[in-house]
């Protein structure tokens, strides 16, 4: 019998660890009473076995065994990558 893992799409925000990545996660919820949209974003870390993930890149989370300490989840997938734009410095000034 398979069973259904969680997963979450996100945002990576650091990849300053090795092998290990913190993406966002960010859900939208209405206020009960005043009905205003409220973000909450959630951090996770998350196993990134080939250190492909850079900052920016929408990934796509799984729910997995406890690798570390404080690791619960790993990559499934790129879905996009970010686009860096280098800037000269003769451009700043």
């Amino acid at each position: 019998m398979e069973t259904k893992h969680k997963t979450r799409f996100g945002r990576v925000v650091s990849n300053k660890m090795d092998k290990t990545v913190v993406v966002a996660v960010e859900t939208p919820k209405r206020h009960r009473l005043y009905k205003k949209t409220i973000r909450r974003v959630v951090k996770y870390k998350a196993h990134d076995e080939k250190n492909e993930c850079k900052p920016g890149d929408t990934v796509r989370i799984i729910e997995t065994r406890p690798l570390s300490g404080q690791k619960r989840w790993r990559v499934a997938e790129i879905i996009t990558t970010a686009e860096v734009v280098e800037i000269q410095p003769k451009e700043i000034v």
